[in-house]
């Protein structure tokens, strides 16, 4: 609560507004690009200080989202170009590049895709890690692209709106969030894989069906 005040204040507004959707995308943005800030937080409480008229709402989203999507298009390119080595070199500087955290958002990419890039947007270890780690494991980057720009206009759509709404609980609302979004995501692979298993089996079945019976 008291994090979420003091970015508040920090935010300016009148007549430096422009000053403040510009904060707001640069710290969304650096975050993405896989430096730990506050991202969730500062656009949390500009749309704070725009539920109080000092901020327009739709300029606090557009401002978030545009700094998710090219942050997190910046932060593809470092990680494709300089590889693990950036993490290994990350890991010994900062506990949140951790060798446990850089294996469990590895295994995320492996199992679920495009849907971590999309989801990640909405958990705080995958937000930090989605770009770099996408480029890492030489995710096309089209696909990327259209996961991350939808993940980034939905997280900051939804976060803007509700913070806008609900105030200063609003910080510790979506740190249980994270939780049910990364939840979330291990459900929708499973949904995703049953599924595809399933047509796999009545495509084979399906052939197995129509090949000729040999003559006894």
């Amino acid at each position: 609560m008291g994090e979420l005040h003091a970015l508040a204040i920090a935010v300016p507004t009148g007549g430096l507004a422009v000053v403040a959707y510009l904060v707001v995308g640069l710290v969304i943005g650096v975050e993405s690009m896989g430096i730990p800030l506050p991202g969730e937080t500062t656009l949390i409480a500009a749309s704070l200080l725009a539920s109080q008229g000092d901020l327009r709402l739709v300029l606090v989203i557009a401002a978030a989202a545009t700094g998710a999507i090219v942050g997190d298009s910046i932060g593809y390119f470092i990680g494709r170009k300089a590889g693990r080595g950036l993490f290994e070199r990350l890991g010994k500087r900062s506990k949140h590049f951790s060798t446990d955290r850089i294996e469990r958002a590895e295994r995320y990419f492996h199992k679920y895709g495009v849907w971590t890039v999309f989801f990640g947007r909405f958990v705080a270890l995958l937000r930090i890690f989605a770009g770099p780690m996408a480029g890492m494991l030489r995710m096309p980057y089209p696909q990327f692209l259209a996961a991350n720009a939808a993940g980034g206009i939905a997280w900051s759509t939804t976060i803007g709106i509700v913070a806008y709404n609900i105030g200063d609980n609003a910080d510790k609302i979506f740190g249980e969030l994270s939780v049910w979004a990364l939840a979330l995501i291990a459900v929708a692979a499973v949904a995703a894989y049953a599924i595809y298993k399933l047509r796999q089996r009545r495509r084979t079945d399906g052939v197995e069906l129509t090949e000729p019976v040999d003559a006894q």
